[in-house]
Order: structure tokens, then sequence, then C-alpha cells
């Protein structure tokens, strides 16, 4: 009947059209299915609910379907740029890349002489009226207590060995114990202010800054990074210095008599805020621009002091040499202390922490428990030191934990042994935690209580 309504060709297109229907429908039901199932099936609530978000995710899409190909072949694209060059591993990854320097310093003539800075003569007046001006910032925090900054550093790239940053650390954190009880400020440093002056020298243009920006410290205390206070109750006998500019570890014979370069350490030492520390400073740094000046400075420090070896200039030789051959000028404000450790040379105290522990107490500061303990030679910073590197590091981790233990004992712990990283408790906790106590009077130091005054 179909025949002869609509003709036998009508007939067989009315029936690919009915089966392609019927195909085209089947693949939407399977289309819905598979959607369903990837998003969950019921997830929306009714099927209504599952269909209406079907469609928006799909035409969410729609216009972003080449997205993922494009992201994959970026992603790939960058995968191979980046293979050959970099890799995950640090051990591996050559951290010299990093540190590569935008442009040359650039060369100062050498036949200009050398300045530290422009020539300041009037600094105490200045710093007086800086003072008067701001009452608010008194260079003495008490009637003897004078205000201190402590200053180190290291240089600015990573240590030549594994290790060293390691041992900066413990040696920073050492630091900010000790100045955090004592109630001094700290300044660490790791930028090269005149490159001129690097190595022994690079103190030097670091302390006159510090001298000139902060007029309210009374006293600047350098420290280097491989010394570590292992006294932390011992308090700096302030009154001593009253009428004193500059206080190194020393001795006046071996300085003034025999002019042993050995004689002093500037490995730590005090210097006061004024206008005789800055001509000192000028007095001082003229021997340490490197090059002909300080190889031709060494060869006299060489000649003029006793027992020195042969080598370039260095900051200690050089101001054995200034106090010796000018005293009259110079020794009248210079304190060379030996009655406790403003420095302390390690080998002579390392295999008698344990000694020291069973006989005496912290708050001596000398040979009976030293207040600094300096690493002199070990350079664990460097490639190479004076010493076998097995024993620098093993006595530095003791003396670590030697002044660590009068920080940990004031929370109730210390370490299990002087060469152990771990600690163990040397009391239990108790209900009445204020009530505890603290036998070293680290916690709270009778100086914080006092009110700073405006007068002082």
């Amino acid at each position: 009947m179909l025949d002869r309504i609509i003709g036998p060709r009508r007939k067989r297109q009315f029936h690919r059209l009915l089966h392609n229907g019927k195909i085209t429908i089947l693949c939407l039901v399977l289309t819905i299915v598979v959607l369903r199932g990837n998003l969950g099936a019921g997830k929306f609530g009714t099927p209504e609910q599952d269909f209406k978000e079907i469609r928006e995710t799909f035409y969410q899409y729609r216009g972003k379907r080449a997205e993922p190909r494009r992201v994959l072949e970026e992603l790939q694209t960058t995968t191979e740029q980046t293979t050959v060059s970099s890799t995950n591993n640090y051990a591996e990854f050559d951290i010299n890349k990093l540190f590569v320097d935008e442009e040359d310093d650039v060369k100062k003539n050498p036949n200009e002489p050398y300045s530290i800075g422009p020539k300041i003569s009037d600094w105490d007046e200045q710093r007086g009226e800086w003072l008067k001006q701001n009452p608010n910032f008194p260079n003495f925090v008490n009637d003897n207590k004078p205000r201190v900054l402590l200053v180190t550093g290291s240089s600015p790239k990573p240590c030549e060995n594994p290790v060293g940053d390691h041992y900066l650390l413990k040696s920073i954190k050492n630091k900010i114990d000790y100045c955090r009880i004592h109630g001094i400020e700290i300044f660490y440093n790791m930028a090269l202010l005149d490159a001129e002056m690097a190595g022994f020298w690079a103190k030097l243009p670091l302390i006159r800054k510090l001298l000139l920006s902060h007029p309210e410290i009374e006293f600047l205390w350098w420290m280097d990074s491989d010394a570590m206070f292992t006294d932390m109750a011992f308090e700096v006998p302030w009154e001593r210095y009253k009428d004193r500019n500059l206080v190194m570890h020393g001795w006046n014979e071996m300085v003034y008599d025999q002019k042993n370069w050995i004689g002093l350490n500037t490995g730590s030492f005090l210097l006061r805020n004024c206008q005789w520390s800055l001509d000192l400073i000028d007095v001082w740094a003229p021997m340490g621009p490197k090059g002909k000046i300080r190889d031709e400075a060494g060869k006299l420090l060489t000649r003029e002091l006793k027992d020195r070896p042969v080598f370039e200039a260095d900051d200690q030789s050089a101001m054995v040499w200034i106090l010796a051959s000018q005293k009259d000028r110079w020794a009248n404000k210079v304190y060379l202390e030996n009655h406790y450790y403003l420095h302390g040379y390690w080998g002579i105290l390392v295999d008698r922490y344990e000694e020291m522990i069973a006989s005496y107490h912290p708050g001596l500061g000398d040979h009976r428990w030293p207040l600094v303990t300096h690493f002199v030679g070990c350079k664990p910073c460097g490639k190479f030191g004076d010493y076998p590197v097995e024993r620098c590091l093993k006595q530095m981790d003791r003396a670590f934990n030697f002044g660590d233990n009068q920080i940990l004992q004031m929370y109730g712990f210390t370490h299990k042994s002087l060469a152990s990283r771990r600690v163990k408790r040397t009391r239990n906790d108790s209900s009445n935690p204020l009530e505890v106590k603290d036998e070293l009077g680290l916690l709270h130091p009778a100086y914080k209580a006092v009110k700073v005054s405006s007068s002082s």
C-alpha cells in the first residue's frame, strides 16, 4: 500500500531515514548512559536533573574541546626543553649557575690612595645632637649597661663544602640566643660592601657604616662566624670599660713590648661609637685593599712583628702594629682583656668541657667556663682548613651543645651528651610552671625589668 502512495523510490528513502533515526537515538541513549556513569548515576537527584546537568556540562566544555590537547602539547614541549638543562636532584645541580655577577666590579685607579669613606671629624658632636633630639633611642639601657649591637656575617655565596652552611646556621643560632638573653641587638651581614676589602678586611667598611647609621648604639661587638658563645650566663663587665673605646682579648706585654702578631685577637672585640673609633678605622683600613697594597703591607708586618709568617696583610697583625708603633696615640683608650675569654682558642678548651661541667658553673667566663670558644683555623665554610676536618666539626658540635645546654635547661631539657643532637628531660612538667626555679636567671634577667630612661 505504501508503494502505491509514495512509490518504490520514496519508500526506500523513507526506510533509510527511519533506520538512521534509530541509530541516532541509540547513540544518544548510549551517550547519556556513559556520561551518567562518569558523573555518577543519580548524582544530581532525578533523571531530569541528571540530564540538565549533563547538558550544561556538555555546553560548557564544547567550546574548549581543544584545550586538553593544547595543554598536553605545551607541557610536553616545556618538559623536553627543561629536561636537558635542569634536574630535581639538588646534589647534582651546580649552584654556581645562580651566582653569576651581572657585570664586573668597577676597578679603582691604583694610583689613587684608598679611602674607606669621607673624612668625618665631628662625629661626637653630630651623634650627641642626634641623641638629644631622639630621647626614645638612648645609648644606655640603664646606668651601667650600654646599648650594644653584635655584628657578624658570612659570604654572600654558599659555603664551598656541603656542611659549612649547617655550621653557620648553628653559629648564628648560638649568637641569637646569647643576644636575646642579654638584651643585645644583632646584625647579620651577607654583603661585601667594598670589593677592595675582601677577606680579613671585609668587616671594616661594615663596622664603619653601622656606627654612622646607628648613633643610638654605644658599643658595637664584632664576632667572627666561627666563634660561639659557650657561657650564656656571663655578662660583660661594661663598667670596667667606661673610659675605654676598644676592648680586645690580648696581653699588654705581648703587644707593646714583644710586638707579637698573636698578642691580641680581632675575632671578637668591642668598639665604642665615637670619633676616636672612626679615626682608628681610618688608620687601620689603608693596609686592607687587595692586591699590591695588601701584599706590601704584609711584608712590612712580617718584618716588624715577632714570629709572623710571610703572607698578605691581615687585620689582626695590622692592629698589633698600629698599637705598638703608635702607643702614645691609642693605648690609653684600649683595654686588652684577659680576665675572661672574650676570645677563647678552641684547641685548649674543647677537651675540658666535661671537666668544666663537673667542677664549675656558667657565669665565670674564663678558663673555668669560657665566654667564647673561637674555632680559629678550622674554616668550616671553606674547602681546606688548618686542622683535620673531623676534629673541627666534632668539636664545633660539642661547643654548640655546651652552650645550647644552658638554653635548654631553662625549659627542662639537655643534650644526652655533648656529642649528641638528641635531648632528654631534666625535670618533669609541673601544674604550677611559674614556680619552677630558673637556676641561671636567664629566662627573665633583672635588667629587662628596668625601664629605659630617656635622660640616660
